[in-house]
C-alpha cells in the first residue's frame, strides 16, 4: 500500500524508496515489461500516484538484464564462504562498501564479485540483495541465480531470513528487549538516519551477553533491515554502539574506562558491529543453511581487553 504521503510523486520513484533491494532501472524494467499492477490493472512507466494503491510486482525469472553491469571486476581479497549456482555467502571485511557510489566509484564488494564471479554481471546489482555499513563486518548471502535473486528478495520481505549480530554497546543494559521504532533520513544531518514518525517500520531484538565494568556485549536479531537500524535503535535506548563516531561520539570520553580499554576501542576505528550468523532457506531446494563469519580480530581484541579489565558486576 502506497503512503498518501508520496502523492503526486512518480511510481518509480516511490517503489525504489519502498524497496532498497531493487535499483530504480530494475523497478523501471519492470514497470515496461507490464509486471506492475496498481489496484490491480498494469501500471505505466510515467505514473503518478494519488495515495493509497496496492501495488503488485511479478518480478519473473526471465526477465532480461536492465542494461550491461557498468560496474568492472576489480582483483579485490574476497573470503567466499560458500559458493554454487544459486547462492555465494561471502565474509565482508570492514571497511568495504558494497555498492559503488559517490565517493567509492571503485574498491567495493561489487567490483570483487564481479571479478570473481563474472556471471554475476547479468543480475541487478550483481546478485546483491542486502547491505552491510562500510564499517560494519560479517556474513551476507549473494544471489547467483534469477530464481536465488528473486527468492531472497521475497523471503527478506517475509521477514524469513535470520540476521544475527554480535555488538558491544556503551554502557549496561538491565536487561534484553525489543525496539519497534520507525527509522527514516535524519531531517537535520543528510548522513544520519534517525528516529522518525514518518520513517520505515523496523523492530529490533537484542540479547545481553555479557556485562563489562562500563558496557555490554549483545546478541542482536533484526526483523527488518532498514540503513543503519541497530546503530540507530541501541542510541535511541541510550546504549550506543561501541567506537560508532557517526550515533556515540567518541566513544574514549566514557569516563572511568581504563586506558587499555580505550585504546583498543581507539584501534576498533569503527562500530564494534559484527553479522555473525545468517539463516535461510536455500532458494534451490528449500533446506535451511546456517552461516557464521568469525569475529574478527580487531573486536576480539577489545572483547579481550574488556574481559581482563571487568568489574565484579554480580551487586549490579
Amino acid at each position: 500500500m502506497i503512503d498518501a504521503a508520496h502523492r503526486g510523486q512518480r511510481l518509480d520513484r516511490v517503489l525504489a524508496t519502498q524497496l532498497p533491494d531493487l535499483s530504480r532501472g530494475r523497478i523501471q524494467a519492470l514497470l515496461k515489461a507490464a509486471r506492475v499492477l496498481i489496484n490491480g490493472r498494469t501500471a505505466t512507466l510515467r505514473e503518478r500516484v494519488k495515495g493509497h494503491e496496492n501495488i503488485q510486482l511479478d518480478l519473473g525469472l526471465d526477465l532480461a538484464p536492465i542494461a550491461p553491469q557498468a560496474t568492472q571486476g576489480e582483483p579485490l581479497a574476497l573470503s567466499v564462504l560458500y559458493a554454487d549456482d544459486h547462492i555465494i555467502v561471502v565474509d565482508k571485511p570492514a571497511g568495504l562498501v558494497v555498492h559503488p557510489g559517490a565517493g567509492n566509484p571503485r574498491g567495493t564488494l561489487m567490483n570483487a564479485l564481479l571479478h570473481r564471479f563474472p556471471q554475476l554481471a547479468a543480475l541487478p546489482r550483481a546478485g546483491i540483495v542486502q547491505r552491510l555499513d562500510k564499517n560494519t563486518s560479517g556474513v551476507m548471502v549473494v544471489a547467483a541465480s534469477w530464481r536465488a535473486h528473486k527468492q531472497l528478495i521475497n523471503d527478506l520481505g517475509e521477514r524469513t531470513v535470520s540476521r544475527q549480530y554480535l555488538a558491544i554497546v556503551n554502557g549496561i543494559p538491565s536487561g534484553g528487549g525489543s525496539i519497534d521504532a520507525p527509522v527514516g533520513r535524519d531531517p537535520h544531518h543528510r548522513t544520519r538516519m534517525a528516529i522518525v514518525g514518518n520513517g520505515r517500520e523496523a523492530i529490533t531484538r537484542y540479547t545481553v551477553t555479557r556485562r563489562y565494568a562500563h558496557h555490554a556485549a549483545l546478541t542482536v536479531n533484526l526483523l527488518t533491515g532498514r540503513t543503519h537500524q541497530i546503530r540507530v535503535h541501541m542510541a535511541h535506548i541510550g546504549y550506543p554502539i561501541t567506537g560508532d563516531r557517526l550515533y556515540a561520539g567518541r566513544a574514549h570520553t566514557l569516563p572511568g574506562v581504563p586506558e587499555p580499554v580505550t585504546g583498543a576501542i581507539q584501534a576498533l576505528g569503527r562500530q564494534a558491529l559484527h553479522a555473525h550468523r545468517l539463516t535461510f532457506k536455500h532458494p534451490a531446494d528449500g533446506t535451511e543453511r546456517h552461516f557464521e563469519a568469525a569475529i574478527p580480530a580487531d573486536i576480539a581484541h577489545l572483547r579481550d581487553q574488556l574481559e581482563r579489565h571487568a568489574h565484579d558486576l554480580a551487586s549490579r
